[in-house]
């Protein structure tokens, strides 16, 4: 039987864009109230968009940053009477106004080292010291706070599960004076006297022992919760998930809604064609991308292996997509159709587009596929760095092939990495990175399933950079756990890879928008 495959290549979804009618009855299909539309874009024209007042960054302005974390810290101690021949004391070395006025300052102290060192925003509120969490219910810095830092020198904590913000619990055993709640939080607290967790929204890992290391990553981690939920994106041809039928699309768009609250605006192609005609005639524009692109091509470690034009032609696109990203209010974008719908519109393909929107700090992703996004977005609100959207290929020898052609070069959030300009694969047209990524890099690979209940996830190595006949920036990662397991325990089909290990954010983050993430990691070998 002949396989007719003529518009479409294996990694695309298998339904395509035909029209912007199609969009907005798969918009309304699909995603139903969820999604906000894109009524604020449907009108807008190039002038309109290029006349925005973006100061001396012009066509390609940077993106807003990442929202700052607020942290409340919140001493408890016991303020304790001598008595004759009772017991008038429980266990800890904070046990009056003296000793706790020693402790708030060296948490201070600590907390400020904290912020320095941390490689995401922080913000630490004035600490208080009480006797119970209920004098910090009265506290105005309770509502301007993201989470609660408790210190529990002594035993009011009680009730701290009641403050609808994220909790995480802190005790001292060998950092300074022990406190009480090393003794109780599990018995009186986190079991409420019963022999199982009785706490839905504070848990066992919510609590840290000594270490500044262990309350970092775990911040690290709300941070990242805080600049993915709620956030918003916008979708050139609409929303779309890899191969996936009407039914099994509305679910997992209900599950996004649920978990990240995600505002989804849509450009129509035919709203995308009117703007890059208007906007391939404006000279202003052109000279700027000719400039641009001569510039990034005489970068370090960089070399063109297609056409110049093709290159220029991504810069006047990525021009267009951070306009309408800044007329939407948004830092995340996605194309869908990209291979195919895209490239006689915009003269070229998106590849490298996309590659330059991630390096300066926005986040673009190809083929608008919802069962991956979201990880993506929240991996880099958590890391600050670009991520990759990518292909796999079939575990086997402890090693996976990843691929696709639209990789960032500043893979570890600063530095360009080497880059070939060629043409994007399945095409053989336009422009694309093939990135030389770091060997022996530790990495971060996310594995969504289709339906966005389960990420599954594993750490691992940066093996080799080929360069075979398959999406351009390619490399094969190696992992410690066994192939079966991955092949048993991988759902979907994108992953989404980040250089670090962030498995520990990833779960801590997970759990608290109903998502289920499994560590691969985790598992025994075997």
């Amino acid at each position: 039987m002949k396989h007719e495959h003529s518009h479409f290549c294996h990694c695309c979804p298998n339904t395509a864009p035909s029209s912007p009618e199609k969009f907005e009855l798969s918009r309304r299909t699909f995603l139903g109230s969820m999604v906000a539309g894109g009524a604020l874009l449907s009108n807008v024209a190039w002038s309109t968009l290029a006349s925005a007042d973006d100061g001396d960054a012009g066509f390609f302005p940077p993106p807003p940053p990442r929202r700052t974390l607020v942290v409340f810290p919140v001493l408890i101690y016991d303020h304790c009477q001598r008595q004759d021949q009772t017991t008038w004391r429980g266990w800890g070395g904070v046990q009056d106004p003296e000793a706790a006025a020693k402790e708030a300052e060296q948490i201070t102290k600590e907390l400020a080292e904290l912020k320095e060192n941390a490689d995401f925003p922080v913000e630490f509120l004035p600490i208080q010291i009480c006797g119970h969490v209920g004098e910090a219910q009265k506290n105005e810095n309770l509502a301007k706070a993201d989470v609660v830092l408790i210190y529990g020198a002594g035993g009011g904590i009680e009730g701290a599960q009641n403050f609808g913000k994220d909790v995480i619990i802190f005790q001292r055993w060998r950092s300074g004076p022990v406190y009480l709640q090393y003794e109780i939080v599990s018995p009186r607290f986190l079991r409420q006297h019963q022999d199982s967790l009785q706490l839905q929204n504070i848990q066992y890992e919510d609590v840290v022992t000594d270490s500044l290391d262990e309350l970092e990553w775990r911040l690290r981690a709300l941070c990242g919760l805080k600049n993915a939920r709620n956030s918003r994106i916008l979708c050139i041809g609409g929303p779309d998930a890899w191969s996936q039928n009407a039914e099994r699309q509305k679910i997992l768009f209900e599950a996004i809604h649920k978990s990240w609250n995600m505002d989804i605006q849509t450009v129509s192609y035919e709203k995308l064609d009117e703007l890059l005609e208007e906007a391939r005639a404006d000279a202003k524009l052109t000279a700027w991308a000719k400039k641009e692109a001569d510039a990034y091509l005489k970068l370090p470690n960089t070399k063109l292996s297609t056409t110049v034009e093709s290159v220029v032609n991504c810069f006047v696109l990525t021009a267009v997509f951070v306009k309408l990203m800044r007329q939407a209010d948004c830092k995340a974008i996605t194309v869908f159709g990209c291979m195919n719908t895209i490239i006689p519109k915009a003269k070229t393909t998106a590849c490298l587009t996309l590659s330059l929107l991630n390096d300066a700090g926005y986040l673009a992703f190809c083929e608008s596929d919802f069962a991956v996004v979201p990880s993506g977005m929240a991996l880099a609100a958590i890391t600050g760095k670009p991520v990759f959207m990518n292909d796999p290929t079939y575990p086997h020898d402890n090693i996976i092939t990843l691929a696709h052609c639209t990789a960032p070069r500043k893979m570890n959030g600063k530095d360009l990495l080497p880059v070939e300009i060629v043409t994007h694969f399945e095409s053989d047209y336009g422009a694309a990175p093939k990135v030389a990524f770091d060997l022996e890099q530790i990495v971060t690979c996310i594995l969504p399933d289709f339906l966005g209940a389960r990420w599954a996830g594993l750490k691992a190595i940066v093996d080799d950079v080929p360069f075979r006949p398959i999406c351009r920036s390619q490399l094969d990662v190696e992992y410690a756990v066994p192939d079966e397991l991955v092949n048993e325990k991988m759902p979907g089909f994108h992953w989404m890879m980040g250089y670090g290990d962030y498995t520990r954010e990833l779960g801590y983050m997970l759990r608290r928008v109903g998502i289920q993430w499994d560590n691969l990691d985790k598992y025994p070998k075997r």
